[in-house]
């Protein structure tokens, strides 16, 4: 084994005995240094050590050119940051040549959005002569009506319901509470599910959980992601719709409605407004398209 090789095999070392990362996190950070030795070992280098900044810039660079991805790239400065640190707190290394590199920033990918009308044929499609049916209707009109992220769908429980005043609760990321209207259709369709649906799944069992599966549980996050991907092609919509996608669409069609960005951040949860600035991107490029299709002079 090369220098190179011994030293990537004591940072993995390294990782998986004091970090205690997964096997495949491990193996990742592995495979980004032996990308890099592989770039260094015609330039007669045979010690990270011994690499300079300007080095690692011309590394990141070849890697462009060779038409390697954005978020590639930072991954590898991401590797190449968790090794040099390493160095340092080893005390195999003095200065960080790491410590100027900047990664290019992740590109901004606008998620897919449905249409009002897609939206409508989407909700319509379960079957809800049946119990199944009523619960995904159910489930559908309340992830548009509020924009719930799954993860809060499926931890919904009876107690956050307050449909007499049209409101809901959930508990969102970092723990934090947040009340959200929910409208008259999606209401509706919940006090359906309570009396005809529900208490069928349930058994006579009891759980806390609102929406439950045919064995009367909770309902998991994969669960929800089938069950989309289901009604989305029994609608015939030609989009990648995810379940995220509900709530993008939910975000952006108030926005484009006239709601406030800052209320939109608050429906969402968004710790941070910039999160949500990504809907009036959306919401643009919706603009430029009717006017596109609409304007005689376009």
């Amino acid at each position: 084994m090369t220098e190179l090789d011994n030293q990537t095999a004591d940072f993995a070392h390294y990782l998986t005995v004091e970090q205690g990362l997964a096997a495949n996190s491990v193996a990742s950070y592995r495979q980004e240094l032996h990308n890099f030795a592989q770039y260094l070992v015609p330039q007669q280098v045979t010690d990270f050590k011994k690499v300079d900044r300007l080095q690692i810039m011309a590394y990141l660079s070849q890697q462009t050119a060779a038409g390697k991805s954005r978020n590639s790239v930072i991954h590898a400065v991401s590797a190449l940051r968790k090794f040099y640190r390493y160095l340092i707190q080893t005390h195999q290394l003095t200065e960080n040549p790491m410590a100027n590199v900047a990664a290019p920033k992740h590109a901004q990918h606008l998620p897919a959005v449905l249409t009002v009308a897609e939206v409508d044929r989407l909700l319509a499609t379960p079957d809800t002569s049946n119990k199944y049916g009523i619960r995904d209707r159910a489930i559908l009109e309340v992830m548009y009506a509020t924009g719930l992220r799954v993860s809060e769908l499926v931890h919904l429980k009876l107690a956050d319901l307050h449909l007499e005043m049209g409101l809901i609760q959930t508990l969102g990321k970092g723990d934090k509470e947040r009340i959200i209207p929910i409208g008259d259709v999606a209401a509706d369709w919940i006090d359906r599910y309570l009396r005809q649906s529900r208490p069928v799944l349930l058994k006579q069992r009891t759980s806390p959980y609102l929406f439950l599966n045919a064995h009367g549980g909770g309902l998991s996050r994969q669960a929800i992601w089938q069950k989309i991907k289901h009604y989305v092609a029994l609608a015939d919509i030609q989009k990648d719709v995810t379940p995220h996608t509900l709530r993008h669409s939910f975000a952006t069609h108030i926005l484009e409605n006239g709601a406030d960005l800052r209320v939109v951040q608050e429906l969402l949860g968004h710790a941070d407004i910039t999160t949500t600035q990504i809907y009036t991107h959306i919401s643009k490029k919706r603009l430029r398209n009717v006017y596109d299709q609409y304007h005689p002079r376009a």
